[in-house]
């Protein structure tokens, strides 16, 4: 015997289902540190385009948030600087899509329907989001943000320790596995969403 299609859930399992909402704190919270990112990521804009135009104090902020040795002195913006400085607001462009991607598609996955599939702005890869696909997008962001980390710590190699340096690598590598376990778990325990899924669904 099959319920009707709205029929209402009985107490228990009803408080069980709106716990989903205890998450929504949570989201805000992530809403809170994208803020945070922004207001972080001008402030290194403004220092780098004061540094250019020869504030020595924002170029010494600049020079000490990119990793340099407290011993080296640099008088005037350099290319390694910008480069290391640039590297770090990509840096945070990324985690603020990653936080984006949780705060979207972690709402949409395990709280609610947004119903934005009329929406000029919804994201693409929103519309076919469940759990394990979310997971195998956090971990590609995982592995750029990883990427671009490391790509600053070879640039400015000469400041940092032979162990610094193995570790950061190693750890990359992990994330890197890491990535290809998840997205290898998930097609085989998923093998509808291949060629054969798309085809069926007419996609």
């Amino acid at each position: 015997m099959s319920l009707p299609e709205n029929a209402p859930l009985r107490p228990l399992p009803a408080i069980i289902f709106a716990s989903r909402w205890l998450q929504l704190p949570l989201y805000l919270g992530l809403i809170v540190a994208q803020l945070v990112y922004v207001w972080h990521f001008l402030v290194e804009l403004l220092h780098l385009v004061e540094a250019a135009f020869g504030n020595q104090e924002a170029l010494r902020i600049l020079v000490t948030s990119v990793g340099y040795s407290p011993e080296v002195q640099i008088t005037s913006l350099n290319e390694t600087v910008i480069m290391l400085v640039v590297l770090g607001l990509i840096d945070v462009v990324m985690i603020s899509n990653l936080l984006i991607m949780v705060i979207v598609g972690g709402y949409e996955t395990f709280v609610s329907r947004m119903h934005l599939y009329r929406h000029p702005d919804q994201p693409e890869w929103l519309g076919h989001v469940n759990a394990s696909v979310l997971k195998v997008k956090l971990g590609l962001s995982i592995i750029g943000i990883s990427s671009i980390h490391l790509l600053k710590t070879f640039i400015n190699a000469a400041n940092y320790s032979e162990k610094v340096l193995m570790w950061q690598t190693i750890i990359h590598v992990v994330f890197l596995l890491s990535a290809i376990a998840i997205a290898w778990t998930d097609r085989i325990l998923h093998p509808a969403a291949g060629p054969a899924h798309g085809a069926k669904t007419g996609h």
